[in-house]
């Protein structure tokens, strides 16, 4: 099997395991959603959905994080990892955005990247979930998985992920596939404790192999059970 085929049956066993995938970051709009994503850097999405549940009804829009003190927004988001420096690159994002592009959240990658707060991940979430743009986001999940499944190698950068997974994955799923990367990473290939013994894609992943001891076989060859979708980040 060469690496588009490898590829196309990864993509078709994502599809059997996660067809609903989806962002699981709570959102109204995009600007909600560029919120969302800024502080979900190393915190989970069910803390952020914790805290935004709250933050956007006292929140609305932009000028409404600029119509308090700094302090008061670090205390609405001080659950959240990292909460000052969040906080303070909100209101700096808010600032710009307002001045910059009429208080709406820019629908271009490289517009976006440019926001304090907004790195390359958050730009490709945003423009892919929000705008329609076809785009791999690569977080801490999409990258354990795609280099276990040997789609990238253990020393690639998190760049260098997103180029071969752009290569491999045709465009108009790749939006798509980074939905279903995650949910695999996030409830079957975890980065401990993973469900190699019913993962029907073992066979392509080394560490998987390793995990297993010897004699024991492989309890599903072509399908996995459906994994239960727990409360995890």
């Amino acid at each position: 099997m060469n690496a588009k085929q490898k590829m196309r049956h990864i993509l078709d066993t994502l599809a059997e395991m996660f067809p609903d995938a989806h962002c699981e970051l709570r959102h109204s709009n995009p600007f909600e959603l560029t919120i969302a994503v800024l502080l979900s850097a190393q915190c989970t999405d069910e803390t952020v959905n914790k805290v935004t549940v709250s933050l956007f009804e006292k929140y609305k829009q932009p000028e409404d994080y600029l119509a308090v003190p700094l302090e008061e927004l670090e205390q609405d988001i001080r659950r959240i990892g990292l909460f000052r420096s969040k906080a303070s690159n909100i209101q700096k994002l808010c600032r710009i955005v307002i001045d910059k592009y009429g208080g709406e959240v820019p629908s271009k990658h490289e517009q976006l990247v440019e926001l304090p707060g907004v790195g390359r991940k958050t730009a490709n979430v945003v423009v892919s979930n929000a705008f329609g743009v076809p785009a791999i986001a690569v977080d801490t999940h999409v990258e354990r998985v795609s280099k276990r499944l040997a789609l990238a190698k253990p020393d690639d950068t998190v760049l260098e992920v997103e180029k071969k997974l752009m290569k491999l994955v045709p465009m108009d799923e790749w939006t798509l596939t980074h939905h279903r990367l995650i949910f695999f990473g996030r409830y079957h290939c975890k980065a401990q404790n993973p469900q190699c013994p019913i993962c029907p894609l073992l066979d392509l992943c080394k560490e998987g192999q390793k995990r297993m001891k010897p004699g024991i076989e492989k309890k599903t060859k072509n399908k996995a059970m459906k994994p239960k979708i727990a409360n995890e980040g």
